[in-house]
This record gives structure tokens, C-alpha cells and sequence, in this order.
């Protein structure tokens, strides 16, 4: 097969592994920066090039998107399907799993656990909406954030209260959510291929912080996931429509809710962690399901 591979950064380990797993399994894989690719969007004309060449004879893409190029990289995913060409993740799976609002309200939709959430602008009455969700401590968090950013721990109601007014004056769009404290600062990363999920880790914060992003100094171990954490993990990935996932969830005492669903996960953490080889995983699923002109999404709206 011909694959393109929509990364920004060759050298990322991520895109390293995803490139040496194709080149194993005997396949031709081209890292394509997505921010260098321009588009002709006619009518019997759908060409993308790159580079001062039109990207063709293509079997299948990987999008490796970060957040901060959403737009252009799904316009780029999308693209490539209207060609024709299979994306291992669509460019609408994409675009529903990095809304953080589209993505609670799916979750909420498709009956999966998740914290009580509450969504607002600029709130008239700010003790109404803290209400909604219930008493501090409460978990504050802007839309547009990744890697833990733009998320605050509020741990009495006028910490919150000032919390809510801040992010107001910044005219931006924020969740409040309860806190699940009975996680202890933990989560489990889970990564879901197809209706699999092919390896988990639990990442711990460190002493002081609630965030267990590795980027902010959390520590990780392999973990075994209970049948109802794997299909909580399985069924939020459906929900989004994503062939490939990482599906952040917590343990509460209500059991698994997910907290975040990750259209472009990293590899190399839950990789050094648990000695599996997903990269091999991700090319062996794009052997099997990649058909010309065959789509995968599964979720809705």
C-alpha cells in the first residue's frame, strides 16, 4: 500500500514509529506536512498538492492532527476523502472528538459515563450554573485547552465563583465539571483500534497537581482494565466515529467516566509502558479495512 502519513514533525516519535511499522510490514509511506499542502476545490477537480506536486495513487492516511491546525488539517483529511482515498480517522470523527462540548454531549447522548457537566459563555447568574453541577470542589476548564492547559481545580464555591468571572473576561467558552476526587489524582489512558482496546496505562500527577498529563511530570504503569472500563473505552471511540483513540477515563465511584476522547494519541508513553507495539496495530487495521472510497465513521452528528 501507499499510505500518507499528515504529521508536522518527521522526527516526532509518534510519526518515527507509525513510519518504521509501514516500512516493516512492506508498505510505501510518505510523511506529509499538512500545513504545506494546498488544495483545488472544483467541480470533477479534487487535487491536492504539495510541495509543487499533486499527491496521488494514495490507499490510505493517517492523520497525526494537532489541535492548534484543526481547521486546515481536517479541510486536508477531508480532501483526501473526497478523492476517494480511506483515512484511518475521518476528518468529521476528528472534528467531533477536539469540540469538547459536541464531545460531552455525544457521550451524554450515547448513555456513557461522564462527569456532571455544565457549559456556559457568560453566565448571568454564576451560583445557578455552579449549582448545576454541584458543590466545590469543582473542575474548570476552557474549551480551546489540551495537555491539561486552560483547566483550573476550584476547590471552594468562591474560588470557583472567581474562577467562572475570569474565564467571562476572557470571552471564551468553558465546561464546569465535579470532581472526581476518588481518582486520587489518577487516570487511564486507554488505546481503543477498531473495537479493540489494544493497551492501557495509568498515569498518576505528582505530588500536588490533579493533572496526570505526562507533559506535566505525571508518572505512568501498565494497568488492567475491568470489562466495564474497556467497553466504556470501546463505546466512547464509537461515539466520536474514531478507528483510533485514546480514551482518557476515570474510576469513580459510579464507576468508568470518560473524561476526554483523543483523535491523535501519542505513542510513545503507553508504548515504553506496556512493551506493545501499536504502531504495528495501527498498520495491520489499515491492511484490513482500507478499501478505495470505503468510509468508517460510525458516530452521529
Amino acid at each position: 500500500m501507499k499510505i500518507a502519513l499528515l504529521s508536522r514533525n518527521g522526527k516526532l516519535y509518534s510519526t518515527r514509529r507509525l513510519v518504521e511499522a509501514a516500512e516493516a510490514r512492506g508498505h510505501q509511506i510518505e510523511v506529509v506536512d499538512v500545513l504545506r499542502c494546498y488544495m483545488n476545490i472544483a467541480p470533477n477537480c479534487t487535487e491536492i498538492h504539495y510541495r509543487g506536486r499533486k499527491l496521488e495513487g494514495f490507499d490510505a492516511v493517517i492523520p497525526r492532527i494537532g489541535a492548534s491546525v484543526t481547521f486546515y488539517g481536517t479541510a486536508v483529511v477531508r480532501q483526501f476523502e473526497m478523492m476517494g482515498t480511506y483515512s484511518v480517522n475521518e476528518s468529521q470523527a476528528i472534528t467531533r472528538s477536539r469540540d469538547k462540548l459536541r464531545a460531552h454531549q455525544l457521550l451524554a447522548r450515547h448513555g456513557i459515563g461522564m462527569p456532571i457537566t455544565g457549559f456556559a459563555h457568560s453566565p448571568d447568574d454564576t451560583k445557578d450554573l455552579m449549582s448545576l453541577v454541584g458543590k466545590a470542589p469543582l473542575v474548570i476548564k476552557l474549551i480551546e485547552g489540551t495537555q491539561g492547559q486552560g483547566v483550573v481545580l476550584a476547590e471552594t464555591d468562591q474560588a470557583a465563583e472567581s474562577v467562572i468571572d475570569a474565564f467571562r473576561g476572557l470571552d471564551a467558552y468553558f465546561l464546569v465539571q465535579d470532581f472526581v476526587a476518588e481518582a486520587k489524582g489518577a487516570d487511564i489512558r486507554c488505546f481503543v483500534i477498531g473495537n479493540k482496546v489494544v493497551a492501557a496505562m495509568m498515569r498518576q500527577a505528582k505530588s500536588g497537581e490533579f493533572r496526570s498529563n505526562l507533559h506535566r511530570g505525571g508518572t505512568a504503569l501498565a494497568v488492567k482494565l475491568t470489562p466495564d472500563e474497556r467497553r466504556t473505552a470501546i463505546e466512547a471511540a464509537k461515539a466520536m466515529g474514531l478507528n483510533i483513540a485514546g480514551v482518557d477515563i476515570l474510576r469513580s465511584n459510579k464507576g468508568p467516566v470518560v473524561m476526554e476522547v483523543n483523535s491523535s494519541p501519542g505513542l510513545e508513553g503507553i508504548e515504553t509502558v506496556t512493551q506493545i507495539d501499536i504502531a504495528d496495530r495501527i498498520i495491520e487495521f489499515i491492511e484490513n479495512n482500507a478499501r478505495q472510497g470505503r468510509t468508517k465513521t460510525r458516530g452521529k452528528s
